[in-house]
């Protein structure tokens, strides 16, 4: 047991995002939240935990998910419970729970929260990590994958990303795959004592695994088992076929992978992820596809559906490292006020500036004037409103720029419309 003295440290593999960073992660999830309104989807939020059968039946029993990453425990009523290593399972789960397919129509959702996993911890790796995702369930039609796909494009442009590229596949159905399975079992057995254990096991349990191997020096083999696109039914070929041709038509660059089948055993016909210049080795950013038979896994109605998720740690690495980010948003005022007298205006001052939609910080102490100024000038402070019992007695307060040290006279009515006009523009206009 820990003694008194010892210091309280975070969770290996989680993080503490502390406020100078998370005004980036607040400019990309509004950013996010934007793209979703202007498509049409709307919110919602999920349990961080869910019974564990979720996640085994519909990620898969054989996947590292499952075997090796999952945070489970069994509660006080010796339920088996799982903190949610992913999200789509639980928004069909609430999906299908609370008969959201009797409203009618496609089901357009999205979802911005943590997520975890109990990987080796790494940069942009994390153990608690976020995600921000989208889900469209009940339509199966190509063009809904070529929207999302779109939707995806103008993030990333929002956000500034440009070196990113979309890699693209289609893994087909449970028609089609079984002949393409039976095939990369013979051609497995072949070559299997090659690979890394895990792919020697996945190609006993689960073959479509070993397509998703990270090791490097299996990539000479793997590039050598058949590919999937030369297996799919009619069906699933037209349904490519269609999202490319929608691509094309809507500009959107991408590269066929056919070794690209995601590492989750729900996808079916469409997959893609997206890959950033500026992450490196490890530069998936996000990644996502269709699951068609999800809905029916769980229990529920025929429902077909395509979604993606976005590792915004490794999102936010991205928009950094680009140079995207915008500069941090700036105090706006600062009220210092001189004297007892001072106290009660200056407070009703930063109420109704705040009212009108300005950041104001006021001092809570008594103190002096160069005082007050160095408590502005190191919050960042773009303007200072000094009250005193001169500027009591003259009714004008005195408003200082602070980059400029510019200092003007002024009614306190008319503070608002001068200090605003300057945050907009960048400088104090005149007086």
């Amino acid at each position: 047991m820990n003694s008194k003295s010892d210091k309280m440290r975070s969770v290996r593999g989680t993080r503490d995002l502390l406020p100078a960073e998370t005004g980036v992660w607040q400019r990309v999830e509004d950013e996010a939240r934007a793209i979703f309104y202007a498509y049409n989807f709307r919110e919602i939020r999920t349990p961080v935990i869910e019974q564990t059968p979720l996640f085994a039946r519909s990620v898969g029993e054989d996947t590292d998910i499952v075997t090796k990453e999952m945070f489970t425990f069994d509660d006080r009523d010796h339920e088996s419970i799982t903190l949610r290593p992913e999200a789509t399972a639980s928004v069909v789960r609430a999906y299908i729970e609370h008969s959201l397919y009797n409203e009618g129509g496609i089901q357009k959702l999205y979802y911005i929260g943590p997520m975890f996993r109990r990987e080796r911890p790494q940069k942009g790796r994390y153990r608690q990590f976020y995600q921000i995702g989208a889900e469209v369930l009940g339509s199966d039609q190509p063009t809904i994958d070529a929207e999302v796909l779109e939707m995806l494009r103008l993030l990333l442009s929002r956000l500034r990303l440009e070196n990113t590229e979309l890699l693209l596949n289609s893994v087909g159905c449970p028609l089609c795959r079984p002949k393409y399975l039976a095939e990369l079992r013979q051609a497995l057995d072949r070559v299997k004592g090659g690979l890394c254990g895990d792919c020697q096991r996945r190609a006993v349990t689960n073959p479509l695994r070993v397509l998703d191997c990270k090791v490097e020096a299996d990539q000479p083999i793997i590039a050598t088992l058949p590919s999937i696109l030369d297996h799919l039914g009619p069906e699933c070929s037209q349904h490519f076929d269609r999202v490319t041709a929608e691509l094309r038509e809507r500009g959107i660059s991408y590269t066929i992978t056919p070794r690209l089948v995601r590492g989750l055993d729900y996808y079916t016909k469409t997959t893609f992820e997206i890959t950033s210049g500026a992450l490196g080795a490890q530069n998936a950013v996000l990644g996502g596809g269709r699951y068609d038979g999800l809905s029916e896994l769980l229990g529920g109605p025929p429902t077909p559906g395509i979604g993606f998720s976005i590792g915004e740690d490794r999102l936010v690495l991205a928009v950094e490292a680009a140079g995207a980010v915008k500069a941090e948003e700036k105090l706006a005022v600062y009220v210092a006020w001189l004297g007892d007298t001072a106290l009660a205006p200056a407070s009703k001052l930063a109420r109704e500036l705040r009212e009108l939609g300005l950041s104001v910080e006021i001092g809570y102490e008594p103190i002096k004037l160069k005082r007050s100024l160095g408590i502005a000038s190191k919050l960042g402070a773009q303007f200072t409103v000094i009250i005193g019992e001169g500027e009591l007695a003259s009714e004008k307060y005195q408003v200082k720029n602070m980059s400029t040290g510019e200092q003007h006279a002024m009614e306190p009515e008319r503070v608002f419309q001068f200090v605003s006009a300057g945050v907009g523009a960048g400088l104090a206009p005149a007086s």
